[in-house]
């Protein structure tokens, strides 16, 4: 595609900075970790590939050949052959949420639920294992591959749960189907109105269906479990488990309530977490960002200096703002759940105060107006009156953009932070709700990439199983996992293995202020490092999805490694 050329223009470089290009540094003691024996590849384009790295606290001290290691080897340094596997900067989840990642594997999984049917059988063993009259708690049914083609309802709930409330999350997390004694529980019924950028589905009488769309999940939020206190904190440390066992060294984590930064610290600095964070908070915890500005952990792996927000809803559940109306639902464009007046003065207020936003937006009227929003702030506060010049804010999913919006984000600087797997499942209906034409512009990771925008990638888990190999693989094939494409999909979207290695290494660490030390393997960076047990940038493409992490490494030491 000729991308490195074109990743070397202007916006890149301006966001970007210098990347270390030394291959070696003098060394005058042993190092702490030599690795070696296999493919590294480095992200950093001065030296894309070398034969070992050597590590001394935590920094990298020697990229390049093998040759030499004697003078960085001691009695008492860890060397490690790859035997065959390959090692790579330390992949990073660019957009996801931890705490529900914990709670998947905790709560009610409907993940693998591959018909309504399947999932009302889940659902009934958790009703007949639950107290009477407790609330059962699940999160990841979609409907749009069901056999039934339809949203559940209360109706499916009821016989198999007449007593117990039953609230289960859409896998998007911006839908909900609830039973008719939780809408009891609640009381939502024929009078309830929907709050604004939220939606109650009624049958045709006017009754609630148990279908509660984004905001209004909220007149039911009491039902979900405690998302603060200490009560958070087993699923906190279990995702951290999870992500680390599967190479992640890093995850940007959406939407978090900022008492969970303080918590979040407190088991990072006592090494019950040992995955590296970066936060984004909550909108309407915003004012205590402002207050603490931007702030770390003591170890250094916990960093907070972002908040989230959300512009409309999701494509699936035709929550996302399109700018024409739904292909398959004429009489809706989506919903706003944020618009300019309640945004504006906090944009502003960021750019004062040095600290980021990042707004989802996935529907093309949605991007649009975020772009125009940014374009105002930035306007109204001029980089000499912020605290940092350029703010890389960010807009996370971008999924569906007018073409003749996507060169605005390099224009502005703006990031789009995208996750591929999105793509996997959205193409299997994405052409009804858009029709073929708006697909142009649906999941275009290459387009921004040659426009000169880096796009941060990651999974929205648990949104998606949260697989680096999964992310991988969709922005290389732009295929479900199967191998098939349907019509319109613009296989010409899909990027090189070069630029996908990039999406989940160097550009999460420019899109977290965290380039000048971390995102490749190069001398004078931290040494955050994942290996496969394969060569992603070899291995047939079809193979991609099944290859697994062998060892996580997060500021030079081991954190997980595979048993034989």
């Amino acid at each position: 595609m000729g991308l490195s050329h074109r990743l070397a223009g202007a916006a890149l470089a301006l966001m970007a900075g210098t990347t270390a290009t030394a291959a070696t540094a003098a060394a005058q003691d042993s190092a702490d970790l030599i690795i070696r024996g296999g493919p590294i590849y480095t992200a950093d384009d001065a030296q894309p590939q070398a034969e070992a790295l050597a590590v001394r606290d935590g920094v990298l001290v020697h990229v390049g050949p093998a040759a030499g290691l004697a003078a960085l080897t001691g009695p008492d340094t860890r060397v490690i052959d790859l035997d065959g596997a390959a090692a790579y900067p330390g992949f990073v989840d660019g957009h996801a949420h931890l705490l529900g990642i914990g709670q998947r594997e905790m709560t009610l999984n409907l993940d693998d639920a591959g018909s309504l049917a399947a999932m009302v059988d889940k659902v009934a063993e958790a009703v007949a294992a639950a107290e009477p009259g407790a609330v059962v708690y699940g999160r990841g049914w979609i409907e749009t591959h069901w056999p039934e083609d339809r949203f559940p309802t209360a109706a499916d709930l009821d016989p198999i749960a007449p007593d117990n409330p039953v609230y289960l999350v859409r896998a998007d997390g911006h839908a909900a189907v609830v039973n008719s004694a939780a809408l009891a529980a609640v009381g939502i019924d024929a009078r309830t109105e929907a709050p604004e950028g939220g939606e109650i589905l009624r049958d045709p009488a006017g009754r609630p269906t148990g279908m509660l769309i984004d905001t209004a999940m909220g007149l039911a939020g009491e039902l979900a479990p405690a998302m603060t206190g200490p009560d958070t904190e087993p699923g906190l440390v279990k995702a951290g488990e999870v992500y680390t066992a599967r190479g992640w060294t890093g995850i940007h984590n959406m939407s978090v309530a900022y008492d969970r930064v303080a918590r979040l610290e407190r088991l990072s600095d006592a090494g019950r977490l040992r995955l590296r964070v970066y936060n984004s908070v909550d909108k309407q915890d915003a004012d205590q960002l402002f207050d603490s500005g931007p702030r770390r952990s003591a170890n250094g792996l916990v960093e907070t200096r972002a908040v989230k927000l959300y512009a409309d809803g999701a494509l699936g559940s035709r929550g996302a703002r399109l700018l024409a109306p739904y292909s398959d639902r004429p009489d809706t464009r989506g919903l706003f759940l944020d618009r300019r007046d309640d945004v504006i003065d906090l944009f502003t207020r960021g750019l004062r105060a040095g600290i980021q936003m990042n707004t989802h937006a996935i529907g093309d009227a949605a991007n649009r107006a975020v772009l125009d929003w940014y374009a105002e702030a930035f306007k109204a506060v001029p980089p000499e009156a912020r605290a940092v010049a350029v703010p890389r804010w960010r807009i996370e999913h971008a999924q569906i953009v007018d073409p003749a919006d996507i060169p605005r984000f390099a224009a502005l600087g703006v990031i789009p932070a995208m996750q591929p797997s999105h793509a996997i499942g959205d193409l299997h209906f994405a052409a009804d709700r858009l029709g073929l034409d708006r697909l142009a512009g649906a999941y275009a990771w290459a387009r921004f990439v040659e426009t000169g925008a880096p796009v941060v990638g990651g999974s929205d888990a648990p949104v998606e199983a949260g697989e680096p190999m999964v992310e991988f693989y969709a922005a290389v094939a732009r295929r479900d996992l199967s191998g098939f494409q349907g019509e319109g999909w613009h296989p010409e979207l899909a990027v090189s293995r070069d630029v996908a290695l990039k999406m989940f290494t160097l550009w999460p660490a420019l899109g977290a202020f965290q380039e000048q030390r971390l995102g490749s393997l190069s001398v004078g960076k931290r040494a955050d490092i994942t290996v496969f047990d394969a060569d992603i940038m070899t291995v047939a493409e079809d193979r991609l999805p099944h290859v697994e992490a062998v060892m996580t490494i997060v500021d030079g030491q081991v954190v997980w490694r595979r048993q034989p």
